[in-house]
């Protein structure tokens, strides 16, 4: 069965979470993506640990941090030494082959060494070329690094946050960074459908700020609308209610009401007689202006009860409710086995590697899971020749050239 994006080639030049999120979707729905590193080092991320990766006697692998493994499945690695006139020459010819170029170098990064966007369109004019920043090719912060932590920060995301009396908290991942990486991906597979008609490249400018200050989404439209400046709210809801986390007896569980007819069913289950037809809490507007009651009085009905059978009760009555899982419980969900969320790479010296799979079921065109995450340069000769034709005197040719540094 074919792949959705098989016979798709991609050059990905980026590093660290954003890009190569967006280039290992690509990979795997079957583009072929050759990913770029800096030799010696690779992507930063190899060494962001640990934890570390075992090696068949046991040891951690220095350069294979699980960090680094969540988000290069399924690509090849060449080392290219970038400054080296060989080098940049050979990144030339390998985006002449190219669909899609990736890369997240500060903006005017890549001038000084010919492998710009205008540089390699004139090479390649129907190449997609996507340049992540962390706040886009114009605008007044353009020379400024970019970090998923300061664009959540200053994209608003940490105002709305965090408990009501605390400070402002970022997310416990990179969601600005994993955000762009989608909101990319989505952009590069709009732009290739363009270039496979037309004919015709583009450059996608898309930056982490500009992708934070989207995801805002309803919290964001409230400002615009009304001029409401939203603060943090702990797991309140800004405007649905009750929704929140609610103490239970054995811990903390979600009850997650969106409407009315949810709401009447919860106060059915709880035993809360005449609560739905009570005026303040029967319309979820009257709710949300005497929030601190309805809340409490929930919290006071389910405050002795067990969270699992209080889950099953309320979910078979239709109400949203759920656990709030540590990974550990995450993984041993039978959810997990069921949907195949978890898939283990067996590498050629036995070693292990688990990697969460791509969630989307395609009926016709499913992801598939060739390839682990490479070594620095794992995969790259076999690359070349694919692409270039090189074969092993023409790789050593390279070689010897500090192509490879």
């Amino acid at each position: 069965m074919a792949a959705a994006l098989e016979g798709v080639r991609v050059l990905d030049l980026s590093r660290v979470l954003a890009g190569p999120w967006s280039t290992q979707i690509l990979a795997d729905l079957g583009a072929d993506v050759l990913k770029i590193e800096t030799p010696g080092r690779g992507d930063d991320t190899r060494a962001w640990g640990p934890p570390y990766l075992k090696g068949p006697d046991g040891t951690d692998e220095l350069g294979e941090s699980a960090y680094y493994l969540s988000c290069n499945r399924n690509k090849r690695s060449l080392a290219v030494d970038l400054a080296s006139k060989s080098g940049s020459d050979l990144i030339r010819r390998l985006a002449a082959e190219a669909d899609i170029v990736v890369e997240n170098f500060k903006v005017g990064g890549l001038a000084k060494y010919g492998l710009d966007a205008a540089s390699l369109h004139a090479i390649n004019p129907r190449l997609v070329y996507c340049s992540i920043t962390g706040f886009g090719q114009t605008g007044p912060y353009t020379q400024r690094g970019g970090y998923d932590f300061v664009a959540q920060g200053q994209g608003g995301f940490m105002s709305v946050t965090g408990e009501a009396d605390g400070g402002p908290l970022r997310a416990g991942v990179a969601m600005a960074d994993l955000s762009t990486g989608l909101y990319a991906t989505v952009s590069i597979l709009a732009a290739l459908r363009h270039a496979e008609r037309t004919g015709e490249g583009q450059h996608i400018d898309i930056s982490l700020l500009d992708t934070q200050i989207a995801m805002l989404a309803n919290q964001g439209m409230s400002y615009l609308v009304g001029g409401v400046v939203p603060g943090r709210l702990g797991n309140r809801h800004p405007t649905v209610v009750p929704y929140k986390t609610f103490e239970v007896a054995d811990g903390v569980i979600i009850i997650a009401v969106g409407n009315d007819g949810q709401f009447r069913l919860l106060c059915d289950e709880l035993g809360l007689a005449g609560v739905a037809d009570d005026p303040r809490f029967a319309r979820s507007r009257d709710r949300l202006a005497n929030r601190d009651a309805i809340e409490g009085i929930v919290q006071d009905a389910v405050r002795a009860l067990p969270g699992k059978p209080l889950i099953e009760r309320l979910t078979a009555r239709g109400i949203p409710a759920g656990p709030v899982n540590r990974l550990d419980e995450v993984f041993a969900d039978p959810f997990v086995a069921a949907r195949g969320t978890v898939h283990r790479f067996r590498r050629a010296d036995g070693v292990e590697i688990p990697s969460v799979a791509f969630p989307a079921k395609l009926s016709a065109t499913p992801a598939d899971m060739r390839r682990a995450p490479p070594k620095t340069g794992e995969g790259g000769a076999e690359a070349l020749g694919e692409w270039l034709g090189l074969d092993a005197s023409g790789y050593d040719s390279l070689k010897a050239s500090g192509a490879f540094g």
